[in-house]
């Protein structure tokens, strides 16, 4: 049980304010030579950088100095929920992202379309990025495969995505990647820490060789790859630790998953920007707190693509003044990690943030940056704070102590 969680529940208190967390994916960057600017840096943000005079800044750490993050532990932390404590397969996450209803006998997988080439050896990690019309016609060839002492479920998610599930007896979920996160190697064996995990493991293996057979004709999605085998987790609710009516306004399943795994009803949204921010100006009454996630500067990242970065951080720099204008009490604009274009990864840098309130003790940054946000007010802090900062700026939290 977490302290702070308790201690959250002990201070708060009701009031009509609003919350509104921006989250711009992997928003932080690097400079592709010494000296240079960043992909934000870089960027026009008008937007941001005008709430950043009015605001304070900082950067957030999303687990600890030196530690890449999944999205999963990224997230987790912007929400106040510690990353170490909190450990939540991704599989889970892309699962409950999709409305899979995960039972207590099930471990659930996300799973990667990927490119082999005639040695097995993978050639694209993502194949090619296929239509998610692509990824439901080859989900349909592997939901055919059939396991002996297990149920296998297989769903589509989004391009090349999948979610998989196999539902059983005496399964465990400390099972490794089979993704060995490069090209130009194979995809991995699966094996289990535990006897439990080593049952899901055998299972695992048998079912991906059956898969690399059955797709072999479906070159570029000729392979698969495996990660974040996951248990559906006890956690505890946004609303039951924070007191707040929670929604999100997320378009990939994976970030829906992960709201919905922590209480927040999932909002119906368009797929652009705009339709996310007509459908936060509809709800703006019916909640407290609103999670607006937005994907793109992220995975222009992870393509190395410098310029599509800095196009995405302009698209996410025009919505601002509309959702500035419903006036919310707290705005907080971050990302849940760094996706450098020049190492087309996650990485472990510090993480740009920006809160404004009414109640602020403002700095001298006037733009929204790393490097301006280095001598920020908020200093460099771990992102599991960031929830407490938002609580008592929104003035939902009492006294500590006599």
């Amino acid at each position: 049980m977490s302290q702070i969680h308790d201690l959250v529940r002990e201070l708060r208190e009701p009031n009509n304010s609003k919350i509104v967390l921006l989250v711009a994916d992997g928003l932080g960057g690097l400079p592709l030579l010494p000296g240079g600017k960043t992909e934000l840096e870089t960027a026009k943000t008008p937007h941001l950088d005008d709430l950043a005079k009015i605001g304070v800044s900082g950067l957030s750490v999303p687990v600890l100095p030196g530690i890449t993050p999944g999205s999963g532990p990224g997230h987790l932390g912007l929400f106040g929920y510690d990353p170490l404590e909190f450990r939540i397969g991704r599989g889970i996450l892309e699962a409950l992202g999709i409305n899979f209803q995960v039972g207590p006998r099930d471990v659930a997988i996300r799973g990667n379309f990927c490119t082999l080439d005639a040695s097995g050896t993978i050639s694209d990690r993502r194949a090619g990025r296929p239509s998610t019309e692509t990824c439901v016609e080859v989900c349909k060839i592997l939901a055919k495969i059939e396991v002996p002492g297990a149920e296998i479920f297989v769903e589509p998610v989004r391009e090349h995505r999948f979610v998989l599930v196999i539902r059983g007896d005496n399964l465990g979920d400390r099972v490794n990647d089979t993704d060995p996160q490069i090209v130009g190697a194979k995809p991995l064996l699966a094996s289990g820490a535990d006897d439990a995990s080593k049952r899901t493991a055998e299972i695992i293996n048998q079912f991906v060789e059956k898969a690399t057979r059955a797709l072999i004709d479906q070159a570029p999605t000729n392979g698969i790859t495996l990660r974040g085998f996951a248990r559906h987790p006890a956690i505890a609710s946004m609303h039951d630790v924070y007191g707040l009516r929670s929604a999100a306004l997320a378009v990939y399943p994976m970030y829906r998953g992960l709201a919905r795994l922590v209480g927040m009803e999932i909002l119906e949204t368009g797929p652009t920007l705009e339709t996310q921010v007509d459908a936060l100006k509809a709800a703006w009454n019916d909640h407290d707190f609103f999670f607006l996630h937005y994907k793109y500067t992220d995975a222009t990242g992870e393509d190395g693509n410098f310029d599509a970065k800095v196009k995405a951080t302009e698209a996410f720099d025009a919505i601002i003044p509309a959702v500035r204008a419903l006036n919310p009490t707290v705005l907080i604009v971050t990302g849940d990690h760094s996706t450098p274009s020049k190492m087309k990864s996650h990485s472990w840098h510090p993480v740009p943030t920006l809160l404004s309130a009414d109640t602020c003790r403002t700095d001298a940054v006037t733009t929204f940056g790393e490097s301006a946000c280095l001598q920020g007010g908020l200093g460099q802090f771990e992102a599991k704070h960031l929830m407490l900062l938002a609580m008592a700026h929104a003035g939902r939290l009492g006294k500590y102590g006599a």
